[in-house]
């Protein structure tokens, strides 16, 4: 099965689609934290996250979100003609505020007549009833995504991580979402300290087979100013090759249903902050070689799913 030029089922290919033209993105910052950084469960984050909670390309967060939609599409109309966009509120937690503000924040995104689809990253912990509600109603309106950062389903990762969620919590976030009609978007990093690649294929495999629309696979990027970068100045741990790295996320993507979105396959790290794998800088090599590995090994999405 192939999907246009490519051998995987893009979010880009589903977005020209079902709305006729390539769809943007535009990082918004909702001013929000995250209970592994404000005390409820940790202070000093993830141990990848940097410390702008993963918003390091989302607009300022002090501005009004469409004071940050008229600037984040300023700066790509420079570059492109686009006429559609994708509401990304990006930074931090951003279910981690009571309802009312929530509804504030994603209103005022999906007044937006340019704006099509509402994506939302969050964590599986912080989707209370009546923030899954708001979801459900505005979901009504224009389609909602929620994106949770799984990034293992390993117990021993999870706690070096700092993840502060069990896995339970996670299938249970997923399938509250599933009720509702809500599109979930699954983030995995591949390369995490200590696991093989068996068992990041298991962590792939696992979300396979549950009701998500979406997968993110990012390349463990290690930056400077994440205890995860200080651990790696004192005790340098194995990093995967370019090489080494297509060919997972080929693998990856075999066991993965055709059904599922792909939406990442790498990844962006700050320039300023990326200390390794300093490969990753030229993404646009990384996705030219995942795309002729899999021409060349005649394999595609879905090709060993079960």
């Amino acid at each position: 099965m192939f999907w246009g030029e490519k051998r995987y089922y893009s979010v880009d290919y589903y977005l020209k689609q079902a709305f006729g033209e390539k769809v943007y993105r535009l990082s918004l910052n909702g001013g929000m934290t995250c209970p592994n950084r404000d005390g409820t469960l940790g202070s000093r984050g993830c141990i990848f996250c940097s410390s702008a909670g993963s918003g390091d390309f989302a607009q300022n967060g002090c501005a009004p979100i469409p004071d940050q939609l008229a600037a984040a599409k300023g700066q790509l109309m420079q570059k492109r003609n686009c006429r559609k966009f994708i509401a990304y509120f990006q930074a931090y937690t951003n279910t981690y505020a009571p309802a009312e503000k929530l509804r504030e924040l994603f209103m005022d995104a999906i007044k937006d007549p340019d704006v099509v689809i509402l994506s939302i990253a969050t964590r599986p912990d912080c989707l209370p009833e009546a923030v899954l509600e708001l979801l459900g109603e505005l979901n009504r309106i224009k389609p909602v995504w929620v994106e949770l950062g799984l990034q293992t389903i390993h117990p021993e990762t999870s706690r070096f991580i700092r993840s502060g969620f069990s896995l339970e919590c996670f299938h249970e976030a997923v399938l509250k979402l599933r009720q509702r009609g809500i599109p979930a978007i699954i983030h995995i990093i591949l390369g995490l300290p200590g696991e093989t690649k068996a068992q990041m294929l298991e962590t792939v495999s696992y979300v396979g087979r549950l009701p998500v629309f979406g997968v993110k696979l990012q390349l463990l990027h290690v930056l400077s100013d994440t205890d995860l970068g200080a651990l790696y100045r004192e005790h340098p741990f194995p990093l995967f090759t370019q090489e080494e790295y297509c060919g997972l996320v080929c693998r990856c993507l075999e066991i993965l249903p055709p059904s599922i979105t792909i939406h990442r396959l790498t990844g962006d790290g700050p320039r300023e902050l990326l200390m390794a794998p300093l490969w990753s800088r030229a993404k646009r090599s990384v996705l030219n070689q995942i795309h002729q590995s899999l021409k060349e090994q005649d394999t595609w999405q879905g090709k060993y799913f079960r």
